[in-house]
């Protein structure tokens, strides 16, 4: 057995510890999960992003505009100070513009327009008559500006139907994922772990 499958199975068997109650041993997995997962994604962040983006291009291609985003960044820092705190606002401003400017149209292509048009389907099969029935019936549930009486009550009534399969089927999709993680783990005691199973 390699040390790393020994170190992988004390901490998953630590962390399976929870399931009695939590524990000093729990703690210290979780702790030192946390401190690894920080560690490492602060060595990418200063790869990818300090050294790649500013020191690189700074000091051996000689392109001066990545002193913007560097000083920017160095601005954020400033909200640490009581006088200089509005400095931060910025860079916060910059960012908050830029990133609106990129995902706005990004998500509403992806969220909006592809579900308009998955909506919009020929009604030549049941699939899709039901999938209007159901667009129409859920639409009409969040509908507030009307009393939800009558043939409106009705189609919002049937709307909650649907947005209860809805919800059944996400939470069933959650817990599968979560049980095929088990799945993985148990498999990895037994077979890596123990070798129970070959």
């Amino acid at each position: 057995m390699s040390p790393e499958t020994l170190v992988a199975a004390v901490f998953t068997l630590a962390i399976f510890s929870f399931l009695y109650r939590e524990n000093p041993i729990y703690r210290a997995a979780e702790h030192i999960l946390v401190g690894i997962s920080v560690g490492y994604y602060l060595v990418i962040l200063v790869e990818e992003t300090i050294l790649s983006k500013v020191v690189n291009p700074l000091f051996y291609d000689g392109r001066m505009l990545s002193l913007i985003p560097a000083i920017l960044g160095i601005m954020m820092f400033s909200r640490l100070s009581r006088k200089s705190g509005w400095l931060a606002r910025i860079p916060l401003a910059v960012l908050i513009g830029a990133g609106a400017g990129v995902s706005i149209p990004a998500m509403l292509q992806a969220r909006i327009l592809k579900q308009m048009s998955a909506s919009m389907l020929p009604l030549n099969s049941i699939g899709a008559v039901v999938m209007l029935v159901g667009v129409i019936s859920s639409l009409a549930y969040f509908y507030f500006s009307r009393e939800k009486s009558g043939l409106f009550g009705g189609v919002a009534r049937v709307g909650t139907y649907f947005l209860m399969v809805f919800f059944g089927a996400t939470f069933g999709y959650t817990v599968m994922s979560r049980v095929t993680l088990l799945i993985g783990r148990m498999e990895f005691l037994m077979s890596d772990f123990l070798g129970l199973v070959k």
